[in-house]
């Protein structure tokens, strides 16, 4: 049963030409931008240490392998972080998810703008990271569970969009606070997020829990009531309320205030086995769909401009840093433009033509990237040409990601799970997430001195040619689904007979 439609023939979906679609839920809207709030912070965190590592560096005197273990020690932290945060959103709720992971940035940003070594540091960096996985995993979960089918692009994408916002804002503090003396500098950067994470951390109680979760808890009139609130009318309200007690196995008729939920596992109980140990076939199909997306968001490269793009450009034939950071904040607007593009156009045009579109680009911007970087290396920096192609192509790169890559992957693997499998589900993708940033944004450095900075960018456009072929033959459309019809996508018709035995995926 869609949510915006009333009629239960499957021949008549189409609404009249002249009927206006109903515009994005203003209540729902301000709940999704609050909950994103806290992947501003983790996007921050990530632009302004592109910049505080050239400093970090100076003052206290590590090497390029420690600098690579800074890094990439906030995704490793991510991985358990994530890990943990879809049992325990489940436990506690999504709301107090978030404000856990609000307190653990703060801390992590104390520890940071303290940072006397580099042991403190790392500690910090760490710390941060699990408040990492738990953002990346929720933020995305609340606004699909609160958001309508017409308008759940629009809401799940903005926790990505506050990423590249905070990328954006990291950028222009390095720019500024790199006028400060070196080792101040460095440490405002990183120490700052701070502020927003405790202001996010008292603020967030004011919003409401997720329906979906209070459902499954047995908590229906809590449910009815935020559903009402996060709505178009009251129509759409009593639809969507009794998919989702069907879907949590709850009979659609039952009107109780509580229900006792006798013998369900509304905790996460159990979870593990469904979706990994005896997954359904259609389950199976899901996982590795969202598994696959999460893999190839990162494999494909962009870790590399985001995190390393002064150190990029500074092969390419730019030497000073106040013109190296003005470079990468130009990575960041176009981040933040093309993402807030993205937004608009993930509700009209679909998700898999967007991405598809979307990775068709970052193989032809990856593959000049590698073309431009090589003859600006070979040539000493001096090919101008080199260096405004190795530039506009690194643009075009972000540009492309950010507009179909970027965004879907965490819209997507929100939406494609079971209401009882969802949150672990996407903690999984978000671990695998986590994983493959770590992997490119440890390995970068080392990997460009192996076979050059443009050898490792041909490298990054042969695996996003690998993730087009991915995409087209095994990603359905999901746009305008409900998250309870969403299930019926991944469903075959041969799955009853198979059901219990290891089919094919």
């Amino acid at each position: 049963m869609e949510d915006q439609t009333s009629s239960k023939n499957p021949d008549q979906t189409e609404k009249p030409t002249n009927e206006k679609p109903p515009g994005v839920n203003r209540y729902a809207l301000q709940c999704s931008i609050v909950a994103s709030i806290v992947s501003i912070i983790f996007g921050y965190d990530t632009g302004v240490m592109s910049g505080a590592m050239v400093f970090i560096e100076e003052d206290l005197k590590t090497n390029e392998v420690q600098i690579e273990v800074l890094t990439g020690i906030l995704n490793l932290c991510a991985l358990f972080g994530s890990l943990l945060a879809g049992r325990t959103s489940d436990i506690i709720g999504r709301r107090y998810t978030i404000v856990l992971a609000s307190i653990l940035f703060m801390l992590g940003s104390i520890l940071m703008g303290w940072g006397p070594s580099y042991p403190v540091l790392l500690t910090g960096r760490c710390t941060a990271g699990l408040g990492v996985g738990f953002a990346l995993m929720v933020a995305p979960v609340y606004s699909a569970e609160i958001a309508t089918a017409s308008h759940r692009g629009l809401l799940a994408s903005l926790p990505h969009l506050c990423i590249s916002i905070g990328i954006l804002l990291g950028y222009l503090v390095n720019y500024f606070f790199s006028k400060l003396p070196m080792h101040i500098g460095w440490r405002l950067m990183l120490g700052i997020a701070a502020i927003p994470s405790l202001v996010l951390a008292l603020g967030i109680l004011k919003m409401p829990e997720s329906p979906r979760w209070l459902i499954l808890q047995g908590r229906l009139g809590e449910g009815k009531r935020i559903l009402k609130l996060v709505s178009n009318s009251p129509e759409e309200a009593e639809i969507r309320f009794r998919d989702i007690k069907t879907a949590a196995g709850i009979d659609e008729n039952c009107e109780d205030e509580v229900v006792k939920m006798e013998n369900k596992k509304t905790h996460g109980e159990g979870v593990w086995k469904e979706l990994i140990l005896r997954p359904t076939p259609a389950v199976r199909r899901v996982l590795l769909t969202a598994l696959g997306i999460h893999f190839f968001q990162h494999a494909t490269g962009i870790e590399a401009v985001l995190l390393y793009g002064p150190k990029i450009f500074k092969k390419a034939g730019i030497t000073a840093k106040s013109k190296l950071f003005l470079v990468t904040i130009g990575v960041g607007i176009m981040k933040t433009t093309f993402i807030f593009t993205a937004t608009f156009l993930l509700d009209k045009v679909g998700r898999r033509k967007l991405l598809l579109t979307s990775v068709g680009g970052m193989i032809g911007a990856l593959t000049m990237l590698g073309f431009g970087l090589t003859m600006a290396q070979n040539s000493g920096g001096k090919l101008v040409w080199a260096l405004v192609l190795s530039i506009v192509s690194a643009y075009s790169f972000v540009a492309f990601f950010s507009v179909g890559l970027g965004p879907i992957t965490w819209v997507y693997s929100s939406e494609v799970f079971p209401l009882k499998l969802r949150a672990q589900g996407a903690s999984l993708g978000v671990a695998v997430n986590r994983v493959m940033n770590a992997t490119v944004s440890m390995s970068f450095l080392s990997l460009s001195r192996a076979i050059t900075t443009g050898g490792a960018f041909f490298m990054f456009a042969g695996v996003a040619a690998v993730a087009w072929n991915f995409f087209f033959f095994l990603m359905p459309e999901t746009k305008g689904k409900s998250l309870e019809e969403i299930e019926k996508l991944f469903q075959r018709d041969g799955d009853n007979k198979t059901k219990g035995e290891n089919g094919a995926v």
